[in-house]
């Protein structure tokens, strides 16, 4: 996807703001992504030097996708100056990087561990997302275990300063979902569960699904749009295919009219973090997530969120029965909204920015500077469109 994140992507939202952060901090920060109609090659934005080279359109097929990120990933070598640092989000790049001239092998592993990580053991680090996806890539990968180091997403937005418990009344009786429209993510379980708990008779919610369904923004294309809304066909009225929306400020007030956060994800081996459910939290709207175990990072069960069991042969039923307990209890409801806003506090860009640098630092020899990081050091973000 684009950079900046006008049509989305967690990824791409996440590591346009921390480059800003770290530009804030007195670092030289360039950013190389895909080419996009209307943005140029060369340009600065706030603080940070955005490069683009052209890119190729997602491919299903793994075959084309290895293919078309080997030619990608050969275009931003041409490209890459040097710097003290070298962040990849690429699986091949850190394949053909056999230098320190262009810095500190640092790769972004923001998804679950595939075959590419064995051939990583020249990387300085080898940075997961999540607790989750760093336990696996050391079970994939004992001899890189000491090199594995878990730092969570930030929120790209500051959090809000807001009392939920205070808001609620100007919340409607709405269920919300963000993000791909895509099997994986497991919408269709929530367009089940929420056709059932309106046959069940519940009264007056709404359920609003955002999000992309074509398969060029990752979506799981017509067909399984078109499925999800046969499915939803006896509640029509109460369903609102939104679509999808990249605005921030528009997708803020989605999470603001909200009452409950929905992120049903089936993705085993694809979610490594759920940067959605924590902004849904950071606007005060309590989120109920599938048992991953990455979401257990920030959703404690009944406390700062609610978790249901996706693996049962019957996930759509568990599912609506854990919509209809949390609906029949608006205090608790109310109390978790609560904890949730301020779990998501612990994701502060700012925060999480000085956990990066502090490593950044480390790897290339500056230890001194953890809490002072040293102006001028050169950091680059090279990202692929995926």
């Amino acid at each position: 996807m684009p950079v900046p994140p006008v049509l989305g992507g967690s990824i791409e939202k996440v590591w346009f703001s921390l480059g800003m952060e770290f530009a804030k901090h007195g670092h030289q920060v360039t950013h190389i992504s895909c080419e996009f109609p209307g943005f140029p090659c060369d340009e600065w934005l706030h603080g940070v030097h955005h490069l683009r080279v052209k890119g190729l359109e997602f491919s299903s097929s793994r075959y084309r996708l290895v293919w078309r990120d080997l030619w990608y990933s050969l275009r931003v070598l041409r490209v890459l100056p040097r710097a003290d640092v070298l962040v990849t989000n690429t699986p091949l790049l850190p394949l053909l990087i056999r230098t320190r001239r262009f810095g500190a092998l640092y790769v972004h592993a923001a998804r679950y561990p595939k075959w590419q990580m064995r051939f990583y053991r020249h990387a300085s680090r080898i940075q997961a997302v999540s607790r989750a996806v760093a336990d696996a890539i050391r079970r994939r990968n004992p001899g890189n275990a000491g090199k594995v180091r878990a730092i969570p997403n930030p929120l790209p937005s500051a959090v809000p300063t807001l009392d939920p418990a205070a808001s609620w009344r100007e919340r409607a009786n709405e269920i919300l979902y963000v993000g791909r429209l895509h099997p994986e993510k497991g919408v269709h379980l929530l367009v089940d569960a929420f056709r059932r708990l309106v046959e069940s008779g519940v009264p007056d919610w709404r359920l609003a699904i955002v999000g992309p369904w074509a398969a060029a923004q990752g979506g799981g294309g017509d067909n399984y749009y078109e499925s999800l809304r046969a499915r939803s066909l006896a509640v029509a009225d109460r369903v609102s295919f939104v679509g999808p929306v990249f605005d921030p400020d528009a997708l803020a007030a989605h999470y603001r009219r909200a009452k409950l956060f929905v992120y049903p994800s089936l993705a085993e081996f694809g979610e490594s973090f759920g940067l959605a459910p924590l902004e849904a939290m950071a606007q005060g709207c309590p989120p109920l997530v599938s048992a991953l175990a990455c979401f257990r990072e920030f959703v404690e069960d009944g406390i700062s969120g609610f978790i249901f069991e996706h693996r049962s042969e019957r996930a759509a039923e568990e599912l609506y029965g854990a919509l209809r307990r949390i609906l029949s209890a608006e205090p608790e409801l109310i109390s978790v909204a609560v904890r949730s806003h301020e779990v998501a506090r612990g994701f502060d860009l700012a925060r999480v920015a000085r956990m990066y640098l502090e490593d950044f630092a480390a790897i290339v020899g500056h230890p001194g500077a953890s809490h002072d990081p040293t102006p001028g050091t050169h950091i680059l973000a090279g990202e692929k469109r995926e």
